[in-house]
């Protein structure tokens, strides 16, 4: 039979074995949530080396920070929406991605590439298109914050007269808020039986692409002919196709504009 005094003792063990290994969960979880923070970073996407001074930013919700001396930075933010993340940085091309809260909780390698000749950055800054009438199950229109510069954005460049072995292409870094058909389909918004006409880009007058999808880096090839020493490129939102009372926009919100020219060689097999 076991003494009162020994069971006593092991009541305290126990109860001090609980404590210590409570102690060391709860320590865990708050140093590997600083560990986390700590391993955002921005690096160069060629020698992979941190890039200092980058300035991290969604506009949607206000947020901005700079990258450190080791190219790291914290995102000590909600993001209840996709939203746009903005990266920017002198001698390097603008960057953007689509974010959640979900990959926000993760740790972030952000790779940027650096600025090549030909390169013209057309809108670094995040530009919302539409009539700011929209629905609440319009994809990603929780966060639409920034009031809309109407609909349509344009804006005139110069760049270099292409040369034979060069082609040039537009990039939208990011766009949300689409609600055409298409994205739809692939569960971008949540609307049940209405969708718009996709948004159309045009390049010194002419047509030449769609945003049809929600996402990042989508690129539009520009027919060579159309490619002067000044341009001017032209996004159009989309139109509600179901509402025939009046003209209803669609509302999105586009980042990270830019041209480039590239190499044909370069992607040739030999």
């Amino acid at each position: 039979m076991i003494k009162k005094s020994k069971i006593f003792t092991l009541y305290i063990l126990i109860f001090l074995c609980t404590q210590i290994a409570y102690c060391d969960v709860i320590t865990g979880k708050v140093n590997q949530n600083e560990t986390i923070k700590k391993k955002n970073k921005v690096v160069d996407s060629y020698t992979q080396k941190p890039v200092t001074g980058a300035a991290i930013s969604i506009p949607s919700i206000g947020y901005r920070t700079t990258s450190d001396s080791e190219g790291t930075f914290e995102l000590n933010t909600q993001i209840n929406d996709k939203a746009i993340l903005s990266v920017q940085k002198e001698g390097y091309r603008p960057f953007s991605l689509t974010i959640d809260d979900n990959i926000a909780s993760k740790p972030l390698k952000l790779g940027i590439e650096k600025s090549k000749i030909g390169d013209v950055t057309i809108e670094s800054n995040v530009c919302h298109l539409g009539d700011d009438v929209y629905s609440e199950s319009s994809a990603n229109s929780s966060e639409f914050k920034a009031k809309s510069v109407g609909t349509f954005f344009s804006k005139k460049f110069n760049t270099k007269v292409l040369r034979p072995n060069e082609e040039a292409v537009v990039i939208i870094g990011s766009v949300i808020g689409l609600d055409t058909k298409m994205a739809k389909e692939l569960g971008q918004n949540q609307i049940a039986y209405v969708y718009s006409s996709p948004a159309e880009i045009f390049f010194n007058g002419q047509k030449v692409g769609e945003l049809n999808i929600n996402g990042d880096n989508q690129e539009i090839s520009i027919p060579r002919q159309l490619v002067r020493e000044s341009n001017e490129l032209t996004i159009k939102t989309g139109r509600n196709l179901f509402q025939h009372a009046y003209v209803d926009h669609d509302d999105i919100e586009i980042g990270g504009v830019r041209f480039e020219i590239k190499d044909k060689n370069v992607f040739a097999y030999n």
